[in-house]
């Protein structure tokens, strides 16, 4: 069904950055899901990150691992869940979602906004690819450190200084964001560095939307975040609009002439319903 909106060709999608919002954790703790999928459910399980936390060094220091790289890696998944948008499933529900997905490449795709929204410098890069993807003028890109590199050098100009970081860290940062393009399907293989939007499931989709649906105004069809970080095309966002009004989530409604998706009860209440099956 057609959204009213001029989603082709749309392209409001920017951000404030500063070098003050700027760390290198990507170099250190890519998106790794199956360790943020481990704290989800201890989370779940104990209620308090303060539990998980005892929980989680506890099992790594029995298990011989260094207390400064676990130190490292929960620092900064935890962040990511600790700084969620409210538009993001919360992480003690976090277990339901991804049990719903069907493949690891639909969890990781689930995982992914967290880090997007919590990493400043992710956002950044993901956002200048997104908007290239958003009006249509490409349906591939390079994600080589060259491609990188450029893009970076250009954050001076929104953030007002450059990256004062050596040419090796920033190249590690590069390999660290083709890993994260690789777990949600950007890439599709080891050797490769060009991108093209991914296959979407269905969780990962109605996670996507709705997180869109809670960045944005009542005009959040027109840039819609979730997607955009998905490098999916304007072209075909009114696809995944129907794909998630086929669901019992979302609905299209009429107001003033013109369609609009809106969920059934609130953008998440389909986790709740699974719980309660």
């Amino acid at each position: 069904m057609e959204v009213s909106s001029d989603a082709e060709g749309s392209s409001d999608f920017t951000r404030d950055f500063s070098i003050e919002d700027i760390d290198m954790s990507l170099t250190r703790c890519g998106l790794l899901p199956e360790r943020a999928e481990e704290l989800a459910r201890l989370y779940q399980e104990h209620g308090t990150w303060k539990h998980v936390k005892e929980v989680w060094f506890g099992e790594r220091i029995a298990n011989r691992s260094t207390r400064d790289s676990s130190q490292g890696i929960y620092s900064v998944l935890t962040s990511r869940f600790k700084q969620a948008p409210s538009g993001l499933p919360r992480p003690g529900d976090l277990p339901v979602v991804l049990d719903m997905c069907s493949t690891s490449r639909d969890k990781a795709q689930v995982l992914y906004p967290y880090l997007v929204a919590d990493d400043a410098l992710m956002q950044y890069v993901v956002c200048s690819y997104s908007n290239r993807f958003s009006t249509g003028s490409s349906d591939s890109v390079d994600f080589s450190n060259e491609s990188l590199m450029g893009i970076l050098d250009g954050f001076e100009q929104v953030g007002g200084a450059p990256l004062d970081y050596a040419d090796s860290t920033l190249q590690r940062w590069c390999k660290g964001f083709r890993s994260v393009m690789r777990k949600i399907g950007v890439i599709e293989s080891e050797q490769s560095v060009t991108g093209s939007p991914p296959m979407i499931g269905k969780v990962p989709l109605l996670v996507a939307v709705g997180y869109s649906y809670d960045d944005s105004d009542d005009d959040w069809f027109r840039s819609p975040t979730g997607l955009q970080y998905l490098f999916q095309p304007g072209s075909r966002w009114n696809e995944f609009y129907d794909r998630a009004a086929e669901t019992d989530a979302w609905r299209f409604v009429e107001l003033h002439g013109s369609l609009r998706l809106r969920p059934e009860e609130d953008p998440y209440s389909w986790i709740d319903a699974e719980v309660d099956e």
